[in-house]
């Protein structure tokens, strides 16, 4: 299939491009990107179908790097199949997903499971994380040899933090030898349990225990010291404190291996979307202060923080609609993201730019992830077309995923992914009916 996409701002902040262009597609890969000519002769054309995108913005492909597919043992929740039609919904083209399933991803059989439904579904990219420690357990290591070969592209125990320094240590040391990077969960367990959101005057009010900042600082500070050690690269995990934010600021300035993502509910959401006993803000780490609000945008907007990611987290009404205490942790995020950070352009913090920046090149990056994160000529076809005028009501009834556990359910938002497209091929929609295309 022959494809011009006509007429759009290309946004591509990898190759440093900003500019009204046409991209010519065939066989999945981009042929060429032209600026706008003045005058278009009909002919040039004529034997490719046509995406009119005059209004419209194109960039790379999103990639979500921090994803909970829950499928293998947790269909109920959510299956690679729903996950991934709720990411290109989103806009995302790849999403990387993490090891607590059941049975966790810690072998080559589960990664190649995972790829399996992945190529199934034949929506977005899926990019296996694999487990720290067997089990999640953080008693020993997995073996990451065996999961490198099957096709994981980072470690994380994510949502069990590695506990044990000295294991954590080895970890460092012994993925370096694969090039794989360590995604931390940062929480000292020792202080937040039995919490079940911030501490501080609102959850004292609420009567509920609280999670101190300090049970993730430490863990934050704790990590870059291991990742001086040993020098692997550490990626630092839905950041959401000041304090966290500087930490990782100091690290930079020493030149260390460390990068860091946020969530969109750590700089659209406080402490005080729980009051109510609302089990959809409900989350690890919790929603903080106004101050850490400020801190994590701070932190995007002077690139301390590399990265948005959506940590979608599906959970059914059966463990949402209970007691706070009881309730589980996340939301999901796959439809929301990229909305949610196009409102910090609308605030003034993000430029465009910077805004799709978080969420191409520096996944891109971090992950080593080729043919993502830009739009090049002879490479894959990846990309994402945005209307940024749209305007919307998020309604969590219309999500594609599974679950539906949101907090933003009913909020105004402007901007949205209109078409997908995978290798040239389209995987999501909102334009038009592709035979009219």
């Amino acid at each position: 299939m022959k494809w011009l996409i006509r007429g759009g701002r290309v946004i591509d902040p990898q190759n440093q491009v900003d500019d009204l262009m046409d991209i010519y597609i065939h066989q999945g890969k981009i042929l060429d990107l032209q600026p706008v000519p003045p005058k278009r002769n009909a002919t040039t054309f004529s034997d490719f179908r046509v995406i009119p995108a005059e209004g419209l913005v194109i960039t790379p492909g999103l990639i979500d790097m921090h994803t909970h597919l829950r499928e293998p043992g947790y269909e109920y929740k959510e299956t690679i199949l729903t996950g991934t039609q709720a990411a290109v919904a989103g806009g995302f083209t790849a999403v990387a997903c993490m090891a607590n399933t059941l049975p966790v991803n810690d072998t080559q059989a589960v990664t190649e499971y995972i790829l399996h439904k992945a190529r199934e579904a034949r929506l977005a990219r899926v990019f296996p994380i694999g487990a720290i420690s067997p089990g999640l357990k953080g008693e020993a290591l997995a073996e990451y040899g065996e999961l490198k070969n099957a096709g994981v592209v980072a470690l994380s125990d994510d949502g069990h933090p590695v506990m044990n320094s000295q294991l954590m240590r080895r970890a460092m040391e012994y993925a370096r030898a694969f090039e794989l990077p360590i995604i931390s969960h940062c929480e000292d367990l020792f202080l937040s349990r039995p919490g079940v959101m911030h501490e501080g005057p609102t959850s004292t009010w609420l009567g509920l225990h609280g999670i101190p900042s300090a049970a993730e600082e430490t863990m934050v500070y704790r990590d870059i010291q291991i990742c001086q050690m040993t020098q692997n690269p550490l990626h630092i995990a839905h950041v959401s404190t000041a304090a966290s934010v500087q930490l990782v600021r100091d690290a930079k300035k020493k030149g260390l291996p460390v990068s860091a993502e946020t969530a969109p509910h750590y700089f659209s959401l406080t402490e005080e979307a729980v009051i109510g006993f609302d089990t959809q803000a409900k989350m690890n780490p919790p929603l903080r202060t106004k101050e850490d609000l400020w801190a994590v945008q701070k932190g995007l907007k002077d690139g301390t923080i590399d990265v948005i990611a959506s940590d979608h987290a599906p959970h059914s009404p059966l463990e949402k609609e209970v007691e706070f205490d009881l309730a589980a942790m996340g939301i999901v995020g796959l439809e929301t993201t990229l909305p949610l950070t196009l409102n910090l352009m609308h605030l003034g913090i993000l430029t465009f730019p910077q805004a799709i920046a978080k969420l191409t090149q520096g996944p891109a990056r971090i992950l080593k992830l080729n043919g993502f994160g830009g739009l090049q000529r002879s490479g894959p076809a990846h990309l994402t077309i945005i209307d940024p005028e749209l305007e919307f009501q998020v309604d969590i009834h219309s999500f594609r995923s599974k679950s539906k556990n949101s907090p933003f359910h009913g909020w105004k938002l402007k901007g949205q992914a209109v078409l997908t497209m995978v290798e040239g091929r389209i995987v999501y929609n909102q334009m038009a009916p592709t035979s009219d295309l």
